[in-house]
C-alpha cells in the first residue's frame, strides 16, 4: 500500500479489544516491548482481517496511528 507517512515500523498485534462499534488493536513493535495501539471501525478490522499475532506496518503520521497487514 502507498502513504506519504515516512514512519514505517514492524509489529505484531497482540491484543484486540472490541467494542459495538469501534476495535482498539494493540502492537507491540518488533524487536522491542515497545507497544502503540490503533482505533478502528470493525468494518475495518474485518476488512484487514486482523488476528492476534498478524505481522502489521505501523504508519505513524501526526495525530493518526494506521495499520496495514504485512
Amino acid at each position: 500500500m502507498k502513504h506519504g507517512a515516512r514512519n514505517d515500523i514492524p509489529a505484531e498485534v497482540v491484543e484486540i479489544k472490541h467494542g459495538t462499534l469501534m476495535a482498539q488493536v494493540e502492537v507491540r513493535l518488533v524487536g522491542t516491548e515497545y507497544r502503540m495501539s490503533s482505533v478502528m471501525t470493525l468494518d475495518s478490522l474485518r476488512a484487514l482481517g486482523l488476528q492476534l499475532g498478524d505481522r502489521v506496518s505501523v504508519v505513524a503520521k501526526a495525530v493518526n496511528v494506521l495499520l496495514t497487514k504485512s
